[in-house]
């Protein structure tokens, strides 16, 4: 299904209409903190517009100043919560494809934002996403990743039709939940070990004990001599 799932995005970003711009959405979540991966691709219609936006100057070039400020002016379109309470993102890079690539409908600009979380008990969680950067134009996409901890679980997701709002159930396990299940199968394999020792010595118990008598009686007066 994950599988399925990215190449349908990588399918709908490389063949997405002229005149959209399509505003891809991966959601990770972990138990300290929560990470945005978000790649915005304008068609080749609409992107002299999206371009005049980032490189106010006009000089065709992208500088570090018009990056980050058009970066912050997406991130003031997210919406992020958990469990119902705002959870406040954070930018943590940019990548500007070159904007010639970009009048081509070619070019995707990266983003990589982060949330932490707050302590949350184990138990069940709710993380609600919203996009509404430029919604005139957007067509959006929007998927949670699978957790790289084991102590998170993803149990459902739900969108709207328009992709611009996702809502991720998961579960939180406990720490020592954790822990105590390492340990349960290495417990599990040194008592396999035990009792298959105390089986071997009682079935040798038996064996010896079952012997008739004057079988055990010639071994005794052999032993003698």
């Amino acid at each position: 299904m994950a599988l399925g799932l990215t190449a349908l995005a990588s399918t709908s970003a490389s063949a997405h209409r002229r005149d959209e711009y399509l505003q891809a959405s991966r959601i990770a979540i972990d138990p300290e903190r929560l990470e945005i991966e978000l790649d915005l691709t304008p068609g080749i219609a609409i992107a002299p517009g999206v371009l005049a936006e980032i490189d106010r100057s006009g000089d065709g070039v992208v500088a570090d100043g018009e990056a980050h400020a058009y970066a912050a002016h997406v991130l003031s379109g997210i919406r992020l919560e958990i469990d119902g309470q705002p959870l406040p993102l954070a930018l943590v890079t940019r990548q500007f494809p070159a904007l010639e690539s970009m009048r081509n409908g070619e070019g995707t600009i990266r983003l990589a934002l982060t949330a932490a979380m707050p302590p949350l008990p184990a138990g069940d969680h709710r993380v609600f996403y919203r996009n509404d950067h430029r919604r005139d134009i957007g067509v959006y996409l929007a998927n949670a990743l699978i957790p790289a901890s084991d102590r998170v679980a993803v149990l459902a997701q739900r969108r709207d039709v328009d992709q611009r709002e996702l809502t991720i159930e998961y579960a939180l396990r406990d720490a020592g939940e954790r822990r105590s299940r390492w340990w349960l199968p290495g417990g599990v394999a040194g008592a396999i070990v035990l009792l298959g020792g105390v089986m071997w010595w009682r079935k040798q118990l038996v064996r010896s004990t079952s012997r008739p008598f004057a079988a055990r009686r010639v071994g005794w007066m052999s032993g003698r001599k």
